[in-house]
C-alpha cells in the first residue's frame, strides 16, 4: 500500500497533465495528503484561498484521480496548514530528498518570486518542430529585441502543448540578456483575481501604475478575460500604456483572438495588432524527441520501445506525455528498477488512447436522439427550446471529439449554425464532463452506444 506522500504524488503526476502549468503552479503548490483512513482522505493546503479554489474547481478531478490510484477512496476534503506544521522540521524527507526533487520537476516550485518565472523553462530545452517554429521564431526574435519586434506576440494552441513554456524560455533569456530589466509573468486568472481584489480594496490605482512600470508584461491564458467587463477595462488601460512607451507584451491563449468570446472589440484589435503564431500538435518523430529530451532531464532511463508506444498511444499533447513519464518515473522510484514495455503498458493502460474506432454523423445523432428521447429532425432544428439545446450541443461535442469535424463543418450539419456557437458547443460541455458526474456518465453511455452499433 502506497504511503500518503506516494500516493499524492501519484495523483500530482496524473493531475498536472490535466490543469494548464500555471493553474497547477498556483493552486497545487504546497499541498499534500495528511491523512487516509475509512475511505476519507485529508488535504492539507497552504491558505484559504487555496481550499476555496481547489475545493470549488478541481474537487471533482482530484477525487477522480484518487480513486484511479485507491478504489476504496470515497471523499475528499482540504484543511488549511498551519504556518508551524509546515516548517522545514515538520518535512524532512521532502526537503532532504534530492532525487525525489529531480524526478518530479513538474511540481514547478522555484519559481522566481520578482518576475514569477520558473527557470527551468528555457530555449535550450524546448524542442523545435515544424508544429512550433514559427512561434518559436517570434519568440525569439521579441527575447533579442523587446518592444520593437512583434509587439504584442500573441502566441495561441490548444492545452498541454508547450505555449507556457514558450512564454517563460522568452521572459528568461530577457532576464538573462538583461539583468536589471523588469519582467512579469503571470496566468491570466491570477491576475483577473489582483485586479478584482484591488477594486474591492480601492488600490486599483496602484496595481496599474505597478504594471504599467513593467518593461515587459507577459501574461497566459488570456481567453479567461472573456466576459469579465471591468478585467477588460482595467487591462486595456495597462496594455495602451505599456504600448505607447514600447514596452513588450506577450499574451497566450488556447485560440486565436478572434474566437474569443464576450471580449471587447478594442481589446480583441490589440491582440490582433501584432504578431498572432499559433502551435499545433507534434508529429511521433518530434514527440519522441521531446520524451528523449525529458527523461535526460529527470534522469529516466526508458527504452526506445517504451518511448515509441508512449509517443504513438498518446496523441492529444506535450503534458499528457509528461504525464505518462511521470507515472514511469513513480514506478522506478518505489520498485527501485526501470520498467520494461509491458510494465509500461500496464501503468499507462488509463491514458493511453484506445485503439481508432469510426463512426458517422448519421450514427452520432441517432445515438444522441435515442438517448435523450428526441426525434433526430428536432436536433437539427435552430431552436433554443431547453429540451433540445442541450442535445444538441452534446452531438456537436461528439461531431469533434469523434470526428474531429471542423468548427465551419458542424455548424452547416445545424441548420447553417455559426461556426462560433459548434466552438461553444464543445467547450460546454467538455467543462461539464470535467465538472458533472452525470454529464459525464451520459457522454460515456452515448459513446458506447454509437460505437456498440458499430
Amino acid at each position: 500500500m502506497m504511503t500518503n506522500e506516494e500516493l499524492w504524488q501519484s495523483v500530482l503526476a496524473q493531475v498536472q497533465f490535466d490543469v494548464s502549468r500555471a493553474n497547477f503552479a498556483t493552486w497545487f503548490k504546497n499541498t499534500k495528503v495528511v491523512s487516509n483512513k475509512e475511505g476519507e482522505v485529508l488535504i492539507s493546503v497552504p491558505n484559504t484561498f487555496s481550499k476555496e479554489w481547489l475545493s470549488s474547481k478541481y474537487q471533482s478531478l482530484i477525487l477522480k484521480v484518487l480513486r484511479s490510484c485507491d478504489n476504496n477512496i470515497r471523499l475528499i476534503s482540504f484543511s488549511v496548514e498551519s504556518s508551524s506544521t509546515c516548517s522545514p522540521k515538520a518535512r524532512p524527507q521532502i526537503q532532504s530528498d534530492d532525487s525525489m526533487d529531480s524526478q518530479l520537476q513538474f511540481l514547478e516550485l522555484k519559481v522566481n518570486p520578482i518576475t514569477n518565472l520558473n527557470p527551468h523553462y528555457t530555449f535550450d530545452n524546448f524542442v523545435v518542430g515544424s508544429f512550433n517554429e514559427l512561434a518559436h521564431a517570434a519568440s525569439w526574435a521579441v527575447s533579442e529585441k523587446p518592444g520593437h519586434v512583434y509587439n504584442p506576440l500573441f502566441i495561441y494552441g490548444g492545452v498541454g502543448l508547450g505555449k507556457t513554456h514558450l512564454l517563460q524560455a522568452t521572459g528568461n533569456k530577457l532576464s538573462k540578456l538583461s539583468p536589471n530589466i523588469k519582467i512579469a509573468y503571470t496566468p491570466a486568472e491570477r491576475l483577473i483575481s489582483k485586479i478584482i481584489e484591488s477594486i474591492r480594496n480601492g488600490e486599483i490605482e496602484n496595481l496599474k501604475k505597478k504594471l504599467c512600470c513593467l518593461d515587459v508584461l507577459i501574461v497566459d491564458d488570456v481567453q479567461f478575460f472573456a466576459g469579465k467587463e471591468k478585467t477588460q477595462e482595467e487591462f486595456f488601460y495597462i496594455y495602451n500604456t505599456l504600448y505607447q512607451n514600447q514596452k513588450q507584451i506577450i499574451l497566450s491563449s488556447d485560440r486565436q483572438p478572434s474566437a474569443i468570446p464576450a471580449i471587447t472589440e478594442r481589446l480583441r484589435s490589440r491582440f490582433e495588432g501584432g504578431m498572432i503564431a499559433d502551435i499545433g500538435c507534434p508529429d511521433v518523430e518530434t514527440k519522441i524527441a521531446i520524451l528523449k529530451n525529458k527523461c535526460d532531464e529527470r534522469q529516466i532511463n526508458l527504452t526506445d520501445d517504451i518511448l515509441e508506444f508512449i509517443a504513438i498511444n498518446i496523441q492529444k499533447n506535450i503534458r499528457e506525455l509528461e504525464g505518462a513519464l511521470s507515472r514511469l518515473a513513480m514506478y522506478q522510484r518505489i520498485n527501485q528498477k526501470v520498467p520494461d514495455i509491458l510494465i509500461a503498458k500496464k501503468l499507462l493502460k488509463n491514458i493511453v488512447v484506445a485503439p481508432q474506432k469510426s463512426t458517422t454523423f448519421k450514427r452520432i445523432v441517432q445515438a444522441v436522439s435515442s438517448f435523450y428521447e428526441i426525434s433526430q429532425d428536432d436536433i437539427l432544428l435552430p431552436t433554443r427550446r431547453k429540451e433540445i439545446v442541450k442535445p444538441r450541443q452534446v452531438a456537436m461535442f461528439l461531431l469533434r471529439s469523434e470526428l474531429k469535424e471542423s468548427y465551419p463543418s458542424i455548424g452547416r450539419r445545424f441548420q447553417g449554425k455559426d461556426h462560433t456557437t459548434a466552438m461553444y458547443a464543445f467547450e460546454k460541455i467538455s467543462q461539464k464532463m470535467e465538472e458533472d458526474q452525470v454529464i459525464f456518465n451520459e457522454i460515456n453511455t452515448i459513446k458506447q452506444k454509437i460505437y456498440s452499433e458499430l
